[in-house]
């Protein structure tokens, strides 16, 4: 009887398993209890430094920020509350001196910052954000707080999952400002990227990274997932590639490599570098197993490596014996006409499968194999399980023979 070839499925998508790492979102660049105790006692020691300015080409013209009399006793007594760290008490000050309009606005933007350290310190990052908001609004700092306290507002909004909250922060930072340094400039990056608009977060995560000596890690790899997202394969594999020779012992680097070629349609490259990590004993992982053999199977005449890479997978205990496995491993014999390992492959994979399909096809190979009752007791067991066209198994159950 003549043989046809059952229809492949294709594996790739869902057997990849490596997870293109995204740019962390930017931690908040606040200050601990004990970090600022520290601070102040090395303060008391030393002559204040005159503080240079960060901002040289801001717009924003900077305000006098000067306690009065009157205001600078209401600070004093809340900065001791806060230093002895009697927070509820710094903060209800705190509050009462923003809501006192005959204070000026530095007295009340700098009890505003204050506020924000309380509820930061407190977990309470939507009280946290509305006292930045506070402080920038009252717009009573020198440029150097204001403009730092609107960059941690940008950065606690991304934590937030305020994307387009943060967009906006960072676009009036970057507009008022005037900075061009990339770490404000990956802010505004990682914001794009996460509203998904793709081709806005390469261009200015690419000039974040063009403009540092050494770019971080994870704006390398934010700037990589974005070329992924919007479709630059080849500009995906140049970043992908970079990070993997700057870190050769790193597996997440490589197979991400790995992950940007098979997203790429460059399966060859990807089954490479995926076989080196493998001869190198870093494949510790089920999804290691996977990923290669999928590759393998979406590639021609490359079933025996597949079929290797299963196998071994399971000897070590490594690869879970299931049902992709198996109907997988099945497959790849099928296709290198090896029917009898795929009948047995079949077997296994068919009581695991979620309907009736795997016992349908490999009643078809035992009805091509002339291996009549077989293929009928499989085809009983398709129809029990549930298929799509139960006809196709009744064919095979109206067959006669023995």
């Amino acid at each position: 009887m003549n043989k046809q070839p059952t229809r492949r499925s294709t594996l790739l998508a869902a057997a990849i398993g490596a997870v293109l790492v995204f740019g962390a979102v930017t931690q908040v660049n606040a200050q601990t209890a004990s970090e600022r105790s520290a601070q102040r006692r090395a303060a008391k020691d030393s002559k204040p430094a005159k503080q240079e300015n960060q901002y040289p080409n801001a717009t924003r013209t900077a305000p006098e920020a000067k306690a009065s009399s009157k205001g600078g006793a209401k600070l004093q007594k809340m900065m001791d509350a806060f230093d002895k760290e009697k927070f509820p008490e710094a903060r209800a000050q705190a509050d009462a001196i923003i809501a006192d309009a005959g204070l000026n606005p530095y007295e009340r933007s700098f009890a505003a910052q204050i506020g924000f350290q309380v509820a930061y310190d407190a977990d309470d990052n939507k009280a946290a954000i509305e006292y930045l908001k506070k402080a920038i609004e009252i717009n009573g700092l020198d440029n150097n707080a204001h403009f730092d306290r609107m960059f941690v507002l940008a950065q606690l909004q991304l934590q937030e999952e305020q994307y387009a909250e943060s967009l906006a922060t960072m676009d009036r930072f970057l507009n008022e400002s005037k900075s061009t340094k990339p770490e404000h400039l990956i802010v505004k990056g990682n914001a794009l990227y996460r509203l998904e608009r793709y081709p806005d977060a390469a261009k200015i995560i690419k000039q974040a990274v063009d403009a540092s000596p050494d770019p971080k890690q994870e704006w390398l790899q934010l700037l990589m997932a974005s070329y992924v997202e919007n479709n630059q394969g080849a500009e995906a594999a140049k970043v992908a590639e970079s990070i993997a020779a700057k870190n050769p012992n790193d597996k997440r680097a490589q197979m991400n490599v790995a992950a940007v070629y098979s997203q790429s349609d460059m399966l060859d490259k990807a089954a490479a570098v995926l076989e080196k990590m493998r001869a190198a004993g870093q494949f510790t992982e089920d999804k290691d197993y996977r990923q290669l053999y999928a590759t393998y199977l979406n590639l021609d005449k490359k079933e025996k490596e597949a079929i290797g890479v299963i196998n071994e997978g399971l000897q070590k205990g490594i690869l879970k014996p299931d049902y992709q496995a198996y109907v997988a491993l099945a497959q790849a014999y099928y296709y290198s006409d090896q029917i009898g390992p795929a009948v047995d492959a079949y077997k296994k994979a068919a009581p695991l499968a979620p309907d009736g399909e795997t016992y349908l096809n490999l009643a078809r190979v035992l009805w091509q194999e002339d291996r009549i009752p077989e293929a009928k007791e499989a085809a009983k067991q398709a129809i029990a399980k549930g298929v799509k066209k139960p006809e196709d198994a009744n064919k095979i159950l109206a067959l006669k023979g023995k």
